[in-house]
């Protein structure tokens, strides 16, 4: 905490003024000064709710690291941000298509990513994700998420000024750049880190650092332990014999945001990564930023304060940069991140583990029951749809909305984690348990699409592929057609199987999240325009798909109303919009059965007789009933 005194907002405005450069434009120093004006009074009110009036002072180097980092904002980013401003929606639209990838799996390093980019504007991108890749130390990376230095990208990938130019070619292709930002915990290489186990007064209270364990034994009454096989409990122990707050892995140091300098810190290294030309920031574990003895430390208000004040720092020296939370906690959290304010953007991991749950179950009951119930997010915001992501999957619907269906929620999740690893009777899945219980059955899920949707076991029996190849395009339908941001797997998009060559490396082994993350899968890729291939089945029907998404305009937003179809293996919903200036509704049905199923004329009797199939083209008669082939999805236009 700061012992700085409260400053008037006068004094603070006439600093802020004494920073403009000789260089800077009238218009663009206006322009940071109505935003000062409009967003100052927010940020100061943030301040002193979280750290209280005696941190002016710092909050004062916030402001003054906001304006230098405007001015030395690029041009053509302070362009994007005007134009932005006219389209505040533009993340909202039918025509965005997010794809994700390891930048040294898919491409080798940045320039190879930059090699790429035809292939983007082949597939329809306009949002690439690219995993972790700052520095991290070789040997305890996390995947990328152990950070050593924010403003240094891993030499064996390139360097920050070949990611800016990366930026820039994206962002003339019309592809937003999304980074992760390590928002929680640094690496124990960082050189924060190494400043405050040396004793650097400026740097020892960056991190929640204890004597002896006292203080870390009154915390742990409360706080889960996250990957008890790294270290138990909360925190490890330092060489002279001090605990240091570590919640995820022994090399991963949770920072000190009771602390406002580290909040100026971390604001500096966001509002650098956002004048390299990044779009979006990912920011990770939010939920576990702030701590508060005899709490869970998870989730508390002041993680949500912390957000919304990050968020009136980059308006006032970024104002087109979004955040997207990470947040894999109960639904009924997940949500309370999400807001114009907060994080614009958040994964939507409720929905993902619900298409999973509905193809292994062939009942979309649960699935249905969430879009109705829990799809409806803020104006200005929107999910992030996706099928799989680089992690594992975990199955975090709500006990108490699957005890309404009659679903007990614990032995749910039993059977999930056996059907998805091959441990029930006639599984099409081939995933893999990461942190496997088998006494308890608890564990979660690793793979990628194709092998958890079948193909890996069609190929290992010699069977046809077809109810594989439709189980992946089904599941793609539905983030494409939800509302939101859909996310591709970069590889998926062509069948991509499990990689188990992670076995043999002794760095990974120990990890089966790396069997869901292949290499740059060069032959699937190749196949992708032979129609006889299960790759070019697969990619002819994404790309189908994507055209559909593009000319549909009712997809555009997050506006969903439930379609009950009166069958519980097939879900519906429903998508108002406009189409031309007019009112016009997309009905879509997804049969997650391996059997035909129908949805009757007495259910569609209040439709049109007749709509447009979207995905086909064709004109359907809707008045005697539709029947839908197994793993069959209709885009009906009523």
């Amino acid at each position: 905490m700061s012992s700085t005194s409260s400053l008037p907002e006068d004094r603070i405005r006439a600093e802020v003024q004494s920073a403009r450069l000789d260089a800077t434009s009238d218009a663009n120093w206006q322009s940071f000064m109505v935003r000062f004006d409009t967003e100052f009074p927010r940020l100061q009110s943030l301040f002193h709710r979280i750290y209280g009036p005696g941190a002016d002072g710092e909050l004062l180097q916030v402001v003054l690291d906001a304006a230098a980092s405007w001015q030395d904002r690029p041009a053509d980013l302070k362009a994007l941000d005007a134009s932005r401003a006219m389209a505040p929606d533009w993340f909202q639209s039918n025509r965005m298509l997010g794809g994700v990838c390891y930048v040294d799996l898919y491409a080798g390093n940045l320039a190879g990513m930059r090699e790429r980019i035809p292939y983007f504007r082949e597939l329809g991108l306009t949002y690439l994700h690219l995993m972790p890749l700052f520095l991290a130390p070789a040997a305890n990376s996390d995947g990328g998420y152990a950070v050593s230095s924010y403003r240094d990208v891993d030499p064996s990938l390139g360097t920050m000024d070949e990611l800016a130019e990366l930026a820039r070619e994206l962002r003339e292709d019309g592809i937003a750049l999304v980074v992760d930002f390590i928002f929680n915990h640094t690496s124990d290489e960082h050189d924060w880190a190494k400043r405050a186990v040396a004793g650097d007064p400026e740097y020892q209270d960056f991190y929640l650092i204890y004597p002896d364990r006292q203080v870390p034994d009154a915390y742990e009454q409360t706080v889960r332990e996250i990957f008890p096989d790294d270290h138990p409990g909360s925190f490890v122990q330092l060489d002279d014999g001090r605990w240091v707050w570590a919640t995820f892995h022994s090399f991963q140091w949770d920072l000190n945001y009771r602390n406002p300098r580290v909040f100026r810190a971390m604001a500096g290294e966001m509002l650098y990564l956002a004048n390299q030309g990044v779009d979006i920031i990912r920011m990770d574990a939010v939920a576990f930023i702030w701590k508060q003895l005899g709490t869970s430390c998870e989730s508390l208000p002041e993680a949500h304060l912390l957000l919304q004040a990050f968020n009136a720092v980059y308006r006032l020296a970024a104002p087109s940069l979004l955040f997207k939370s990470e947040a894999i906690v109960h639904p009924d959290e997940v949500v309370q991140y999400i807001d114009p304010g907060e994080c614009q953007l958040s994964y939507n991991p409720l929905q993902m583990a619900l298409i999973w749950n509905s193809l292994a179950t062939r009942d979309a009951s649960l699935l249905a029951q969430a879009l109705e119930r829990r799809h409806a997010i803020p104006d200005g915001t929107s999910w992030v749809n996706y099928v799989r992501s680089h992690d594992d999957i975990g199955w975090t619907f709500s006990d108490e909305d699957a005890a309404e269906l009659g679903i007990n929620g614990h032995d749910h999740r039993r059977f999930l984690n056996a059907f998805f690893v091959n441990r029930f009777p006639d599984s099409f899945a081939r995933g893999v348990p990461f942190q496997d219980n088998p006494r308890t059955g608890d564990c979660r899920i690793s793979g990628t699409t194709a092998s958890l949707a079948g193909l890996e076991a069609a190929r290992e029996a010699a069977e046809d592929d077809g109810a594989a190849v439709a189980r992946i395009l089904l599941a793609h339908s539905i983030i494409l057609s939800t509302g939101g941001i859909p996310l591709l797997y970069l590889g998926d998009e062509v069948g991509q199987l499990n990689d188990y060559s992670y076995l043999g490396d002794p760095a990974r082994a120990g990890d089966s999240r790396w069997v869901g993350r292949p290499g740059y899968p060069a032959d699937r890729y190749e196949a992708r325009h032979t129609a006889t291939t299960n790759a070019g089945a697969i990619f002819a029907g994404f790309s189908r798909l994507i055209e559909v998404r593009k000319q549909t305009p009712e997809f555009a937003g997050g506006q969903l109303v439930a379609f009950i179809t009166n069958n519980p293996h097939v879900l519906g919903y429903q998508r108002p919009g406009l189409l031309d200036g007019e009112e016009s509704t997309v009905v879509v049905l997804v049969n997650v059965a391996d059997t035909p199923q129908d949805v009757t004329a007495q259910t569609l009797s209040g439709l049109p007789p007749m709509a447009r199939e979207l995905i086909s083209g064709d004109s359907t008669l809707l008045h005697t009933g539709v029947t839908l082939e197994p793993h069959g999805v209709r885009w009906f236009r009523v």
